[in-house]
């Protein structure tokens, strides 16, 4: 299969399946209320519950179906996923209570999956020389479905109500899952296993290469400081902007420029890291991304913030392009699945704990903390990948 036809297929794939999902996630706590009849007083109980409940699912699930992937197939794996994917959205726009939606999470996060096959499928497809532009318009494809999504899912919600989302969210999966059925072949060699004297070698446990290790560590923490700094964002905007005119729009102005900014500069990044070494450019991002952060905290204006806002996202594009490459460049194509697969479920852990630290963080020392602790995070994962590098 031609590897430009397969980058065009699964980053529109990766646009309708990110868009999907924050077409609705954002607003699960207003379905909660208006559609099921949660009463406000209970109404952070069970969001939390909603959120959590499928980040567990996933960071259990998703390392067995790469597994499975490895033996049975990428591409039924994506398959697979895009199917139940589908059929979760379907049952979150017909359910009828608080119970019923959680159990739908929970249902979604056994779904999971979709996203680390198709970054599996196209490092397999992608040329050597290619690899990081590959990733990197992949990323930006996913980083664009978050910025549609809730802009398009905040429309859908205002004009038909919020289970017409879940309805067109379900469509847009299961023509994810005919254009995998149809469009895309399993990677060639996807599934072999090395033998040596006619027999199949036993292989190492992913966890013991150091390589594979590190950056799984490195994604909890990067998805934590990701997740550390979103739910206060909207907060932080707020006390701002004070008294503003439309400032709910605004404040979804400049909480997407960030990903307007991931979006147009996370291909660039994959470029660079092809050209002057992943490992390079993962420690440039990271650290570019830390002395933004820093710098987030200073201002007292609404509008430098917003300015640090794009410059955070120019720069966080740059990560996970890095990280996916060197991955793929330390992995066989048959343990591709597993390895991509372990590392969203390192991303779901730190999806996890980033909410709780923040809030911690927020509640005890003031929201200016958050964003410096993310800083000092992203500092310390930027030195420790430089001595990684420095000992190869």
């Amino acid at each position: 299969m031609n590897w430009k036809i397969c980058l065009a297929t699964l980053t529109c794939n990766v646009v309708f399946m990110s868009a999907s999902y924050t077409m609705l996630v954002p607003f699960l706590p207003l379905y909660l209320t208006h559609e099921l009849g949660c009463d406000p007083a209970s109404v952070n109980l069970w969001s939390g519950l909603v959120f959590s409940s499928c980040f567990a699912i996933t960071a259990v699930m998703t390392p067995i179906w790469g597994g499975l992937a490895d033996k049975k197939g990428k591409r039924l794996m994506a398959m697979r996923a895009s199917f139940l994917l589908a059929i979760s959205y379907f049952l979150g726009g017909i359910v009828q209570t608080p119970l019923q939606l959680t159990l739908m999470r929970v249902f979604q996060g056994f779904a999971c999956g979709l996203w680390p096959m198709e970054l599996a499928i196209m490092t397999i497809y992608a040329p050597p020389k290619k690899l990081g532009l590959c990733l990197g318009v992949m990323q930006g494809g996913l980083t664009a479905g978050g910025v549609i999504g809730p802009l398009f899912g905040g429309i859908l919600a205002e004009i038909f109500g919020m289970r017409m989302s879940f309805f067109l969210a379900a469509a847009a999966l299961f023509v994810n899952f005919l254009v995998l059925t149809f469009c895309i072949k399993e990677p060639p060699d996807s599934l072999a296993i090395p033998e040596k004297n006619g027999a199949a070698v036993k292989e190492p446990h992913l966890w013991k290469n150091p390589v594979i290790r590190n950056l799984l560590l490195y994604s909890i923490f990067v998805s934590m400081v990701i997740l550390l700094i979103q739910p206060i964002l909207t907060t932080y905007i707020t006390a701002l902007a004070g008294e503003m005119d439309n400032l709910v729009l605004v404040s979804g102005f400049i909480f997407s420029l960030g990903g307007f900014a991931s979006a147009m500069t996370a291909p660039l990044w994959g470029q660079f890291g092809q050209h002057h070494g992943f490992h390079k450019s993962l420690t440039y991002a990271l650290m570019a991304a830390s002395i933004c952060s820093f710098i987030q905290a200073l201002p007292n204006n609404l509008y430098y913030f917003a300015a640090c806002q794009f410059a955070v996202g120019l720069f966080f594009s740059g990560i996970y392009p890095s990280i996916n490459a060197i991955l793929a460049e330390s992995t066989d194509s048959h343990t591709k699945g597993r390895v991509f697969g372990l590392l969203f479920s390192a991303q779901q852990i730190g999806s996890m704990l980033g909410p709780l630290l923040g809030g911690v963080i927020a509640t005890m020392l003031g929201m200016k903390y958050v964003f410096v602790t993310a800083g000092i995070i992203l500092a310390a994962i930027s030195i420790a990948v430089q001595r990684q590098q420095n000992k190869r």
